[in-house]
Order: structure tokens, then sequence, then C-alpha cells
């Protein structure tokens, strides 16, 4: 675990203990319960993967809260249907998919909370087991993240293995995935709400809050926690891959003093360069969540991506 300005070598090797256990090892238990918010509108396509792979999970103590925005299609049914009491839904207008999570950051129960997108899935059943572990001695977990084409046939595209937060390193293009990136309540009381003015990068300047801006204790799981569906705001052509570096700049501007131009924006590309086909298994496959693909077709909102 990293620990920005002390050593905290115990916490290290809990991390590091992490890091080495196998996927058949089981993980000792904890009694955290972790919110998963799901910012939905017409989803219905996709919105019973993600939730099977929410119940498929380990972790006992758990709650799943279905941030819907008036969806016009059967997306609040499908969830419905599952008749979970694990699974909370509000279906309201909202103005996007940061404002709906806002909504989740002020109507979550549980100890710990992360997001995971209406199109996206847990990779195996052993994430939140993982993000649990990981937080009983951390403020914020996070780890690696496989973006796919579909579900059904899981084929890879990118690989983003997250690294270590050091000192510097959003000043160095790096980042966690946000959709393996859980943090205890106390960590979104201090960082507050997603800034509504970043049209896709909103999540970035969350996470950039959290983490570089506070002393919280950060624990980086070498594991992948979630599968990211291709196809959000900042994955889809050029220009909206220009609008969220134009947008995380603004973001290092504000908070850590960035020039009009600065070496992030250049080290993030090289970034993303490196993590096209990396597909060096550090986690077998036995585990991997596929659904049974039970739901049909239909219009969904963008979703967020890095």
């Amino acid at each position: 675990m990293n620990f920005p300005g002390n050593g905290a070598p115990h916490s290290r090797r809990h991390c590091a203990a992490l890091a080495a256990a196998d996927v058949e090892t089981p993980i000792r238990g904890t009694h955290m319960k972790i919110s998963v918010v799901t910012a939905c509108y017409n989803s219905q396509a996709t919105i019973a993967y993600t939730i099977e792979s929410f119940l498929g999970q380990t972790h006992a103590d758990k709650e799943l809260l279905i941030i819907d925005g008036a969806s016009k299609d059967d997306t609040v049914e499908i969830a419905q249907s599952y008749g979970s009491a694990e699974i909370r839904i509000v279906s309201e207008p909202d103005r996007g998919v940061f404002d709906a999570m806002n909504k989740g950051l002020r109507l979550f129960e549980g100890e710990a909370v992360g997001f995971l997108n209406s199109d996206d899935t847990f990779h195996d059943n052993r994430a939140l087991a993982l993000v649990a572990e990981g937080l009983s001695e951390a403020d914020i977990a996070y780890g690696d993240l496989y973006m796919v084409t579909d579900h059904q046939t899981k084929s890879i595209v990118r690989v983003w293995r997250a690294g270590q937060f050091r000192r510097y390193a959003y000043q160095l293009g790096w980042q966690p995935p946000h959709q393996t990136l859980y943090m205890r309540r106390k960590v979104v009381e201090r960082t507050g709400s997603f800034d509504l003015s970043y049209i896709s990068t909103s999540d970035y300047d969350y996470m950039l809050r959290a983490i570089a801006l506070n002393d919280f204790r950060v624990c980086y799981l070498p594991h992948v926690l979630a599968d990211f569906q291709m196809g959000g705001i900042s994955t889809r052509n050029w220009a909206a891959t220009l609008r969220g570096t134009l947008e995380t700049l603004r973001s290092r501007q504000v908070h850590l003093g960035a020039p009009m131009i600065d070496a992030a924006i250049f080290l993030r590309l090289v970034r993303r360069i490196f993590q096209l086909r990396r597909l060096t298994p550090y986690l077998r496959t036995e585990n991997v969540f596929r659904p049974s693909g039970n739901s049909s077709g239909g219009q969904k909102r963008d979703k967020t991506t890095i």
C-alpha cells in the first residue's frame, strides 16, 4: 500500500500479500458494507450483465444502487426482475451520468463506495472481496482493468495495469481506472461531488482531488477487478479524445498548478499506446464472469471512461 508522505511499511506488506495471492486462495473476510453505484439510461442491452456480475460476488455485505435517468426502455423492469434485497433502484430525470453519480454519492449506505458502469462487469466473483481486504487497512483501493469488445466473447482490446500511486504521479500522466476505485465514506465527505463542468472526465478530476490533494491511505490491488466494454464518451473518436485531453489538463491546472501544456498530456497518450493488447496474464480466467445474455438491444446513455 502506498501512503503519500509517509512510510507505513506494515500496510505495504498487507497489499503485497494481496498481490501474491493466487486466484484460488480464500480471502480473509471483512464485515465492511460496500456500495456499488451504477448510473444508467436506456441500458436494457447491458444492465443484466452488470447486475449478474454484482450478485455473483462472494463478498456478502454489499448493495447495488442503480441510478436511472428515467429510461424509456426496459432498463428499470430488468433491474426489478431480479427481486434482490441487495439492489436499490432510483429512477428520475437527471443531467447526465455525473449528475447521476453525484446522486449515488448522496444515497449510498455502505462504509465504502465505488462505481460500475451499466455496460461493464466485475471481472470475476472475487472483485469486491479483494476491495474489502484492501480497504481493511486503507482509505482508497483500486485495481486493474480489462477493456473488452463485449461481454459475450470478452475479447480484450486494452489491458490497464494501474500500478502504484506515487508522488507527482498525476503530473506524469498516471491515473487509476475509475471502474476499479473504491473509497471509504470519509473520502467522499472530504472530496465532495463530481464537477459537472467536465463533460467526459469528471471522474478523472474527482480521483485527482481525492488522491493527489489529500493524505489518504491508498492501496493498489494488482488484480483485474472490472471488464470495461469499449464505447464510452471518450473512447469514441479523436474529437472526444481531444476534449478529454483538454479537460484533464484543465483539472491539473486548477488543482496542481500545471502550465498551459504539461508532460502529462503526452505521457497519458504513451500509456494508452502501451495498454493496447498487453495481454500478459496475471489472473487465471476460470472464474471470469460471463453473462447469460438475457437482455435485449436498446439505446443507452454515454458512459464515462478515461
